[in-house]
């Protein structure tokens, strides 16, 4: 078996035997961030019969994807970088899901390029749950207003997204998250990496993104 293989399945254990311990009922799926990892480290996860992988540059998954989508249908691509508004066209062609949309500008250049090629793409709203200058993410007090936008004019919004900041433990984050994202009528979070995957998964995020460790350190 692959050490990427081994990995995922042992994330998979993790979760499993963390969430029964809280007697807690969260279906997880594990998003592979296979950013900067050649095609040859992720074709193992594909055959294994993995279907979720990140990416958060449009260019590179250009590149890594189109072929590999081709013959495998039933795989789903997640940006989950910044997306600019002059890389939506090219994005709404391969991706299947867009975890950061956070403002109206984005969300409208999206709904009008997956208009013109009719495909619908899961949308999450990123929220800036730390209120950090640096990070993307609409402020969360405006967060419903962009909701209520992103539905009329059409988008397929499954739920929000977040990067708690760094270094501080992200529990409360995660926990504020979960009730915003409840109250605004969503199901799916999108939340929780390497290094707090776990945490994340107790807080009802149902989609977590892992990169590090599935194929270990990035050059």
């Amino acid at each position: 078996m692959h050490n990427t293989v081994k990995n995922l399945l042992d994330i998979q254990d993790n979760i499993k035997i963390y969430l029964n311990k809280l007697q807690i009922n969260n279906n997880v799926k594990i998003i592979a961030v296979s950013k900067t990892f050649k095609i040859d480290k992720i074709l193992p996860l594909i055959e294994h019969g993995h279907i979720d992988f990140g990416e958060n540059k449009v260019q590179e998954a250009l590149e890594k994807w189109i072929e590999i989508k081709k013959k495998n249908s039933q795989l789903k691509l997640h940006m989950i970088g910044k997306l600019q508004t002059n890389k939506v066209k090219f994005a709404v062609k391969l991706f299947d899901y867009i975890h950061s949309v956070d403002n109206e500008k984005l969300a409208k250049k999206i709904a009008d390029e997956q208009s013109k090629i009719n495909k619908k793409i899961k949308i999450f709203l990123q929220v800036n749950i730390g209120n950090e200058n640096q990070k993307s993410g609409i402020n969360k007090k405006d967060a419903s207003q962009l909701v209520s936008y992103c539905k009329e004019i059409g988008l397929d919004l499954i739920g929000l997204m977040c990067i708690p900041p760094a270094n501080i433990d992200p529990e409360a984050y995660f926990e504020e998250m979960n009730k915003l994202n409840k109250a605004l009528g969503f199901v799916d979070l999108s939340m929780g990496m390497s290094s707090d995957f776990l945490i994340a998964a107790k807080h009802s995020s149902t989609y977590v993104r892992v990169g590090s460790s599935i194929f270990g350190k990035r050059l």
